[in-house]
């Protein structure tokens, strides 16, 4: 199992997740943020193609998660996996794609991955974030994420790699030219998480098994790959450089598990 990020914040985020069994592969795209012909450039940086793609998973509606999901899907004839409340936000219930219905907490199987789809607060219709696992290896995902919950620690716990939101700095943020009602609304409990949020979640967790963290959705104007790195590396005990940092332009490569 592996997995890349083909870019992560406010402009695009998509991640592809990989499992291999055999002689099959199944390969994932987590949120499409991007134009499809983006998409397909950035696909192609990592080795992969739009036709190889086996499903493609959505969030929740804002634009630098579901982009160009739907056309990629329709061109490709790629199946999709989101909740209902996002389907009816972005007319996928209407559109001729293969749509597949996400429940919270009732996992799926997608080839040789199980995907477990959780609820969490954050101003979409129906957000869902995910665990993928392959039977042996669990990779979980938090971004667009307002604040913790007991429920999002426990489905978290025990994870081989974790893909985390460290938005914004609360000073940054604060001191940032941002209008009152955005700085409200990236900063509430239905907004993104700040690095020290991001710190308290992974140190409510199970990290007996972690050997991959991410920080992701950093924003490019209230936060720096300094000081998330600093903030959650500091639960771990660990170096700041050993925490992987998805950019907007480039992601992140391959990481395996």
């Amino acid at each position: 199992m592996r997995f890349a990020s083909l870019g992560s914040g406010s402009e695009g985020n998509s991640l592809l997740v990989e499992a291999q069994s055999g002689a099959t592969t199944t390969r994932v795209l987590l949120d499409c943020g991007f134009s499809a012909k983006e998409v397909e450039r950035r696909l192609a940086r990592l080795g992969a193609a739009p036709d190889g793609l086996t499903a493609i998973l959505i969030t929740h509606e804002h634009s630098d998660h579901i982009g160009g999901a739907l056309t990629l899907a329709r061109k490709w004839s790629i199946p999709l996996y989101m909740s209902w409340g996002t389907a009816r936000a972005v007319g996928a219930d209407e559109a001729d794609v293969e749509l597949n219905v996400l429940w919270g907490d009732e996992a799926v199987a997608i080839g040789d991955l199980s995907v477990l789809p959780y609820t969490v607060p954050h101003d979409a219709r129906e957000p869902l974030q995910y665990v993928l696992s392959d039977g042996a290896q669990r990779l979980g995902v938090l971004t667009d994420v307002g604040t913790s919950t007991p429920h999002i620690s426990q489905v978290l716990s025990g994870c081989d790699a974790l893909i985390l939101e460290c938005n914004h700095d609360v000073q940054m943020l604060q001191t940032s030219r941002y209008p009152p009602s955005l700085k409200a609304r990236i900063g509430g409990n239905h907004g993104h998480l700040n690095n020290d949020a991001a710190a308290e979640i992974l140190a409510s967790l199970d990290r007996s098994k972690l050997r991959h963290l991410v920080a992701a959705h950093l924003s490019q104007q209230n936060n720096s790959p300094e000081l998330a790195q600093a903030a959650v590396a500091a639960v771990l005990g660990a170096a700041p450089t050993e925490v992987v940092v998805a950019t907007q332009e480039t992601g992140f490569d391959w990481l395996s598990l």
